[in-house]
């Protein structure tokens, strides 16, 4: 078809604008694909005073850092209730700011037959942290007695892998949550990857102790929690990034 003297004017304008709308729309893909991540937060260091070294922490359901934790040789450690004597308590350690989607990395490492835990997601309530917030359980691989291995999500997300480090080495755990996608991996090996709220998360609840618990699992934000479980565990190089 030929184009009439009136079209053949207006040429010049419908290319610019649709070349302006291709622009437009690159622009704003890369926009998006070349955002920088949120900053490191520092959650302990091991490299301040102990004051400053735990400003980012108290007990939970308390405003202060407990005494059942020590500053000693760039690592938090939780006192043993053996060590403690008869003024041990559960004395879980929780962050002082809230996190919903997150990426945390921190270095541990347990004493022999140890058990202990990082829990995401907790809400403060008047029972233990553990009935809100999903455990990643941290324990002796080869003298503990909980059947729940280190860097399993509690009851949940078992792995057939084992890169557990012995007792008195460190360990480094990473994890990552998102309303798309969970992951942990432990030792620089991805031992789970799961959707929180899934069908498939749903039906591992509903199979374990946790589906008897109301709110467990169900907090979209919340505080990453530090167990005792009255073992000596110590941590290190705790940091936390927003996503």
């Amino acid at each position: 078809m030929r184009c009439t003297p009136r079209l053949h004017a207006l040429l010049p304008l419908l290319i610019a604008a649709l070349l302006g709308s291709t622009q437009l729309c690159s622009t704003s893909v890369a926009e998006q694909t070349t955002t920088e991540p949120s900053p490191w937060i520092t959650l302990f260091d091991g490299n301040s005073p102990d004051a400053a070294s735990l400003s980012a922490w108290r007990e939970y359901n308390h405003d202060s850092v407990t005494t059942g934790w020590r500053v000693a040789d760039g690592a938090l450690t939780c006192i043993s209730a053996k060590e403690q004597g008869k003024g041990a308590r559960n004395e879980n350690l929780i962050t002082r700011e809230k996190f919903a989607a997150f990426e945390l990395e921190l270095d541990f490492k347990v004493t022999p037959a140890a058990n202990s835990g990082v829990m995401f997601h907790v809400v403060e309530t008047d029972k233990p942290p553990y009935y809100t917030g999903p455990e990643i359980q941290i324990q002796d691989h080869v003298g503990g007695h909980d059947a729940q291995k280190s860097g399993w999500l509690y009851q949940l997300y078992p792995c057939e892998t084992d890169a557990a480090k012995p007792a008195g080495e460190w360990n480094h755990l990473r994890v990552i949550i998102t309303p798309e996608k969970c992951q942990i991996e432990l030792n620089g090996v991805l031992y789970s990857e799961f959707v929180k709220g899934s069908d498939d998360w749903n039906a591992r609840v509903a199979k374990s102790k946790f589906g008897k618990w109301k709110g467990f699992g169900e907090a979209t934000t919340g505080h990453i929690c530090l167990q005792d479980h009255n073992d000596e565990v110590s941590y290190r190089n705790i940091r936390v990034r927003p996503l």
